[in-house]
């Protein structure tokens, strides 16, 4: 029976994330790991396999390239064939390529493997995303959003531990601890998916743990919501994927990337440097301490962005703390310090996400979103192909990582500026302006008009 006390809205919204947002961020922890854990095996494999900094940038980046052509298939196929087969189906097989990534002898074969992977996940961040627009409101989507994308932290807070320790522990039938890092966290993926299969459900319609006042009511604020947007007119694939705003969006987000996932690799080499008596295990307990630090901050923040209905200075004010966070790493030859500025940087890159992923929500509709959330994700991931890269350049031509922390700041710096001038430019475009009254956010209610 119903507490009188608890509203509909209460007791269905809290249904709702209790029912997704656990699962998807376990989801989200195991996509992540599996997908930076090659940073941790670096610390070994590296010498094993005779390569050099710029080839392990490379290899780590790759990855991204397979991502960005499949991005847009895979995540249409999703919203036609549902979050439930689909996501499913993504998670066996990137379980699969992690597992054979155990065995391979050189450069060659990672560079076809992370391939594969980036073609085997290609949808599956996008497909989340695109999945938390089907069960939560406009102003519910900073907070779901940071949530979920807590695992990016969660991820790093277990996985730096966890890797390091299997990298120094275990042994077995005379492979490498790296070796069996791989296989040991590709396992979690296969077994996962087949639990997604049968635990997700695709829509509202179709949660039985619903009952039927709360089913109805949140299928008629969902659908209230998409009306308003489609009130501006319905884009097509084809104008979304022209759609000017779209691209800004991808391009700001591929200049977070470039530091995201330039720290993510390259942050167990980089605390290696420290000293050489650190062992891989505390290599990882290390590693631990920026990531705890963002994690928390990135749920604050979009706190704070839900409960104001602001998304601009939200989105734009986290990179500017990133760059000088990097760049403070840079400066500075104590590793004490530097630990310390890495972490201030973590937690400018990581807050980035909440209030940015509720953006494209704002006028794209379910149809059209599953388009430019796939185009916006797979071009801003090119940014993990560029990080990776350049820090491993840098780090070759110049023996240190410094320059490469300077690249990832200048790409943050760019990334502020892109955001902080986007008003302007939005009220310039007569398609998407905010000043025909037809979109939504958490401020509209406040009558605070949204700024894309």
């Amino acid at each position: 029976m119903n507490q009188p006390n608890i509203s509909l809205e209460e007791r269905s919204t809290k249904k709702v994330f209790w029912r997704v947002i656990p699962f998807i961020f376990l989801l989200y922890i195991i996509a992540f790991l599996d997908r930076v854990n090659l940073g941790y095996a670096a610390l070994d494999m590296n010498e094993d396999l005779a390569l050099a900094s710029s080839t392990f940038g490379l290899i780590s980046g790759i990855f991204f390239l397979g991502y960005f052509l499949f991005e847009i298939p895979s995540n249409i196929l999703l919203h036609k064939v549902g979050a439930r087969k689909w996501i499913a189906r993504i998670m066996l097989s990137w379980g699969v390529v992690v597992i054979i990534t155990a065995f391979a002898q050189n450069a060659g074969q990672l560079y076809i493997l992370r391939f594969l992977l980036g073609v085997a996940e290609a949808g599956f961040f996008p497909g989340i995303i695109l999945y938390i627009t089907y069960w939560f409101r406009g102003k519910e989507q900073a907070r779901a959003f940071a949530l979920f994308m807590t695992a990016l932290a969660a991820s790093n807070i277990i996985g730096a531990p966890l890797s390091t320790w299997i990298m120094d522990h275990i042994q077995w039938g005379g492979l490498s601890g790296w070796r069996w890092m791989f296989v040991l966290e590709g396992i979690p993926a296969i077994l996962i998916g087949v639990v997604t299969y049968f635990y997700l459900t695709d829509r509202p319609q179709e949660a039985k743990w619903l009952d039927k006042e709360e089913k109805e009511w949140l299928i008629q604020e969902i659908q209230r919501e998409n009306e308003q947007k489609s009130k501006e007119g319905q884009l097509t694939t084809k104008q979304v994927l022209s759609n000017p705003q779209v691209w800004r969006l991808s391009f700001i987000y591929l200049t977070l990337v470039v530091g995201l996932y330039g720290v993510g690799f390259w942050l167990p080499t980089i605390i290696q440097s420290f000293s050489s008596l650190l062992s891989n295990t505390q290599i990882g307990l290390i590693s631990m301490v920026p990531y705890i630090a963002g994690g928390l901050c990135m749920i604050l923040w979009a706190r704070r962005s839900d409960r104001t209905g602001e998304r601009k200075v939200h989105t734009a004010v986290p990179p500017l703390i990133g760059a000088l966070g990097l760049i403070g790493s840079g400066l500075t030859s104590n590793p004490y310090v530097s630990i310390i500025m890495l972490s201030i940087a973590t937690i400018g890159i990581y807050s980035f996400f909440g209030p940015f992923w509720s953006l494209p929500a704002l006028f794209l509709t379910e149809a059209s979103a599953a388009v430019g959330i796939a185009l916006i994700n797979s071009i801003g991931n090119l940014g993990g192909f560029v990080g990776p890269y350049m820090i491993g350049y840098l780090k070759d031509s110049t023996g240190s990582t410094k320059s490469g922390l300077y690249f990832l700041s200048i790409c943050l710096l760019i990334c502020f500026a892109l955001v902080i001038t986007i008003k302007k430019q939005a009220s310039e475009s007569s398609e998407l302006s905010s000043e025909k009254g037809g979109s939504y956010n958490g401020a509209a209610d406040s009558g605070e008009k949204p700024f894309i």
